[in-house]
């Protein structure tokens, strides 16, 4: 893979640049400087004031710096704009609480790094755009850096260092302003270049924070990182444990957390401590220790879960089948093609085996519940935590087909036997997901 290092700050996207002026029709968006194409064509002046109507014309051409160099905006996200964010999240929402209280019932120790992030103009407008036309993004932004900070906090690290953990997780998504905003829709399914653009977020965003020249580089390597996972499962460089900076190891963590109490709003505390525990091999354990404690059920857990019992046959039928369906096309191919090293075979056979590994560990293999279904019958609440378990145990089979398709953007081309039984594979397992 090529060096992200090196690459030059990405160009500013139709995407980004219809949100950014969009958002110019309602609020003041001026140009400080003039704007050039990359080969020197002046397409606006100097003081001209930015709308929608400007946006056929920025799209047509590479402009020569991002334009978010040359704007002036009334009302930009400043630190204080982001303190009185973060507090009103913090009044709104269960995990601030929650996090509150494990440090001293205040969420002041949460958001003071905020105090002391640097906020360049580019960083402000792209932060004032996230804000305006991707509200949801912002309080995940928000919300992430406050996950964050906790567990900079639990693990020691001194106030530099949290301001510095902070503003990592606060930009750690700049570069989803450059992507199609349909792939935030819980309903659209990520393909084809989209699922590129989604692998390359964190590169992008990685070269703006590199670009805005005000970071520290392992504040930029965190950024990148957000998005690994600690047995090598995670993009976009697929790096193993050792390899992620504590930093980043951090924000993949704050990152997962913050995106199941957003993702759920029943149980979210239960469904994550599930899901911790059942994929212990691809998160840091040390900061994992200090999540797990604050996960305890609280008083509704089991009229909370029993409408999910009814789910669980199906959840352990659909498991059942995957497997069942991998091992036939196992069977059906030469050892030699099986093993080959750096093969899509390999790689998704070795996911799907640390899969059912987790399961059986949990006592929760399709295998393994057969007996057990009958013997809980009448029992709702057991009932609705195998289906908890089986629903889990789904979303990690519907991550094994993503991870093939994006390291394997081809595998629907099926030009290789091995290819061939994994994108069968996929596809059958997409059906029933």
């Amino acid at each position: 893979m090529t060096d992200p290092f090196l690459a030059a700050p990405p160009p500013d996207s139709p995407y980004y640049l219809r949100a950014l002026t969009d958002m110019a029709n309602r609020r003041a968006v001026v140009t400080q400087d003039a704007i050039y194409t990359d080969n020197g064509v002046k397409l606006v002046e100097k003081g001209a004031r930015i709308d929608s109507r400007l946006y056929d014309r920025l799209v047509q051409h590479k402009l020569r710096e991002p334009i978010d160099r040359h704007l002036t905006i009334e009302n930009a996200v400043d630190v204080p704009a982001l303190m009185a964010a973060g507090q009103e999240l913090a009044q709104e929402s269960a995990l601030p609480q929650l996090l509150a209280q494990a440090l001293d019932g205040s969420c002041d120790r949460l958001l003071q790094p905020l105090r002391s992030i640097p906020l360049p103009e580019p960083i402000a407008c792209k932060l004032t755009v996230m804000r305006e036309q991707r509200p949801d993004l912002f309080r995940h932004s928000l919300q992430m850096m406050m996950v964050a900070v906790f567990l900079a906090l639990k693990s020691g690290l001194g106030e530099r260092d949290c301001v510095s953990v902070a503003a990592a997780a606060l930009l750690h998504d700049a570069g989803v302003l450059h992507m199609d905003p349909s792939w935030m829709d819980p309903h659209h399914k990520v393909q084809g270049a989209q699922r590129k653009h989604l692998v390359a977020h964190p590169i992008t965003s990685m070269l703006m924070l590199q670009d805005a020249g005000v970071y520290p580089q392992a504040v930029a390597i965190a950024v990148l990182e957000h998005h690994e996972r600690m047995d090598g499962s995670g993009y976009p460089r697929s790096l193993p444990g050792a390899d992620i900076s504590p930093m980043g190891r951090i924000l993949l963590l704050a990152e997962v957390v913050t995106a199941f109490y957003e993702k759920y709003t029943d149980m979210s505390a239960q469904r994550l401590s599930l899901m911790l525990r059942l994929n212990h091999r691809k998160f840091p354990a040390a900061l994992v220790a200090h999540v797990l404690p604050l996960l305890q059920e609280d008083e509704t857990r089991e009229s909370a879960l029993v409408p999910l019992g009814a789910d669980a046959p199906a959840h352990i039928d659909t498991l059942a089948d995957a497997f069942a369906q991998w091992e036939q096309l196992k069977a059906a191919l030469p050892l030699a093609v099986r093993q080959e090293p750096g093969g899509v075979f390999a790689f998704a056979d070795a996911r799907l085996q640390a899969l059912q590994k987790a399961l059986i560990e949990a006592g929760s293999h399709p295998g393994q519940q057969g007996d057990l279904l009958e013997h809980l019958q009448g029992d709702a609440v057991g009932l609705a935590e195998v289906a908890l378990v089986g629903r889990e145990a789904l979303w990690q089979l519907g991550s094994i087909v993503n991870a093939c398709y994006r390291r394997w953007p081809r595998l629907s081309e099926r030009a290789s036997p091995a290819e061939a039984a994994v994108a069968d594979w996929c596809e059958r397992a997409l059906e029933r997901l």
